[in-house]
């Protein structure tokens, strides 16, 4: 059966999840659904990667919609069915240039179905468990033979291994996938880390082998009763016992995770602690059981177990370290235990946070005594978290591994991402790409070691690649977000690629990029005009710091920017915001009310932008 047509089959409550899903504007369900069977017949994976596929595929797309039209024409179907076709195929057209952007799209939303799919399996494995169980004992209790017992015990043993094949997927499968998309939501991904349905896979588990204990515990009061010497019950019950023990057991040990990592609440992100300053970590039981409410006690403490090598250290944890699992600090009524006023002493290390009993860590945290150590502390963070799939690997940086530039740019991105709700475009990566490793004609061999992105200057400059990044993701992030978002700036772009660009257009079209000189970030603005001969001339001006940003805004530096033209009369060179928009199209919303002369601004501009550089 189709994938579509297994989704529509679903419940309510994963239907939900179908609706939640398509809820955005990047790919509208109506078109999934008219032509679910083409989009899950082709290889859209390939064409995330190829070009000359995406385009036939972004092409055969096209004129899909156009016979859905036709179709819905000629069946007298509604004018709003119609209309929404002709409107999904112009929103399409915006991938004309990059149609591997729209194949990533699809791509990335038939993997979300799937996983829906497997969730709702895994739902039913589940009931399916508990239901045979439940009734298992319903039918064995109801009659009071022995005999009946006997041949119960025969088939205990075929439930028991459905009960442990369900329980290597929850272990060895659901739960390392959260791990896993854990460890990235830390470092900025954009993947669900909600612990509720694994919660109730787990409970219900949990519930399962608790009915098998019982039923166990029923035969060995009806055998004080009625056995004799060769009983095959009194043999068979022990094994049958010790095997629901154990895997009671490793369930309830695989149930205690830590919900939210250590975090600082004005931290640049979680995992990076400074000494002497709060932070908070949230440890959750997935074994949901109000009889357990208040009964489990959870401690807080540094790993006694790190490696004695440079750079780690012991460390004790301060504060309220010690405290009881319980219901009421969880939305959902869940097992957990919130830590919020935690302190750590000491400094420069890298180490877990143990939470015991049962037993669990955190993922590594790097341990600060400064705030002017945190970005190289995040920058930690960051590659641990993108490449070690072993959270317990303490040595992982005395053999740092490389990183793929598929690895290294999809973090970047969720940096951007995670900071202003807007990732890198696949352009802007190239260009990042292209002043890490210089020109290539494909990047997806290439690797960068942890030395060149965070320890090695970039070349003619006094800063390394991440501070350069940082520096500008930290300026964005508090001068320039609404322009960022709207998608305004180009930002990375180098200067080669902008004359290109730009030389192209009509006078007084212009692009933002980020400057490639200044260690804390830089933004300038590159415009172009034209001599008598027809000659164009790409020109720019020195780079706005963070400095400059925090006494103007940068929309009213472009609205405002003036240049002595011929006989000193000023002028805005800055019509057109690249490829085509008028510039009061572009930023006009932000604009205040005063302009020229009566602007709070004007004097400011006057004094700092009357210069043309060649940046």
């Amino acid at each position: 059966m189709a994938q579509w047509e297994k989704l529509r089959q679903l419940e309510s409550v994963y239907l939900t999840q179908v609706d939640e899903l398509y809820d955005g504007d990047a790919f509208p369900m109506d078109v999934r659904h008219y032509l679910a069977h083409w989009i899950e017949g082709q290889d859209w994976d390939r064409a995330a990667r190829d070009h000359d596929v995406a385009m036939l595929l972004f092409q055969v797309l096209l004129e899909n919609l156009d016979i859905q039209h036709s179709r819905f024409v000629q069946g007298g179907e509604s004018f709003l069915l119609q209309h929404n076709i002709r409107r999904f195929k112009q929103s399409f057209q915006r991938y004309q240039e990059e149609p591997y952007n729209l194949a990533n799209i699809i791509q990335w939303f038939l993997v979300k179905e799937k996983e829906i799919l497997q969730n709702a399996e895994l739902a039913e494995q589940v009931r399916q468990t508990q239901n045979l169980v439940l009734q298992t004992t319903i039918d064995s209790f109801d009659s009071l033979s022995v005999f009946l017992f006997m041949s119960m015990l025969s088939g205990m043993g075929v439930l028991l291994d459905g009960v442990e094949e369900l329980l290597c997927v929850l272990v060895r499968e659901e739960l390392v996938q959260w791990q896993r998309r854990q460890q990235k939501a830390c470092i900025g991904a954009p993947d669900s880390t909600c612990l509720d349905q694994l919660e109730k896979w787990f409970t219900t588990e949990a519930e399962c082998l608790f009915q098998v204990r019982k039923f166990l515990k029923k035969l060995e009061e009806l055998m004080g009763k009625v056995t004799y010497d060769q009983d095959p019950v009194k043999k068979q019950k022990p094994a049958l016992q010790k095997r629901v023990d154990s895997l009671l057991t490793s369930l309830l040990k695989s149930a205690f995770v830590v919900e939210t990592q250590p975090s600082m609440p004005q931290g640049k992100g979680p995992l990076v602690l400074r000494t002497n300053v709060q932070f908070s970590v949230k440890t959750r039981f997935l074994v949901k059981f109000p009889e357990l409410n208040h009964a489990m006690k959870v401690n807080v403490s540094m790993d006694r177990e790190a490696p004695l090598v440079k750079g780690y250290r012991r460390f004790n944890v301060l504060g309220t370290n010690s405290k009881a699992l319980n219901m009421a600090e969880s939305m959902s009524g869940g097992m957990v235990a919130d830590f919020r006023h935690l302190v750590i002493g000491h400094t420069n290390a890298c180490s877990f946070v143990h939470c015991i009993p049962p037993q669990t860590s955190s993922l590594p945290v790097v341990i600060i005594s400064n705030s002017s150590q945190q970005q190289s502390a995040w920058a930690s963070i960051l590659w641990f978290n993108m490449l070690c799939l072993e959270p317990k690997n303490l040595l992982f940086f005395a053999n740092c591994p490389v990183a793929m530039w598929s690895q290294l740019g999809e973090m970047l991105s969720w940096q951007f991402l995670s900071s202003t709700t807007r990732g890198l475009e696949s352009n802007q990566l190239d260009m990042i790409a292209h002043k890490l490793f210089g020109k290539q004609q494909s990047y997806d061999a290439c690797n960068i070691s942890w030395t060149k992105f965070s320890k090695e200057n970039v070349p003619n400059t006094n800063f390394t690649f991440w501070v350069w990044f940082d520096g500008i993701l930290f300026m964005v992030k508090s001068h320039l977000e609404n322009l960022w978002k709207d998608g305004s700036i180009m930002g990375f772009v180098s200067k080669g690629k902008e004359k290109t660009l730009l030389k192209k257009k009509r006078r007084g079209t212009f692009l933002l990029r980020f400057s490639e000189s200044i260690r804390d970030g830089g933004i300038t603005f590159s415009w172009v005009d034209y001599s008598p001969t027809g000659e164009p001339d790409v020109r720019s001006v020195q780079p706005f710091t963070k400095v400059d940003l925090s006494q103007i805004p940068f929309h009213e530096i472009i609205r405002n920017f003036q240049i002595l033209e011929d006989e000193n009369v000023p002028e805005n060179p800055l019509l057109f915001l690249y490829p085509d928009t008028p510039k009061v199209e572009a930023f006009g919303k932000y604009y205040t009310e005063k302009s020229g002369a009566d602007s709070q601004y004007i004097k400011y501009i006057k004094t700092k932008l009357v210069f043309v550089s060649k940046e």
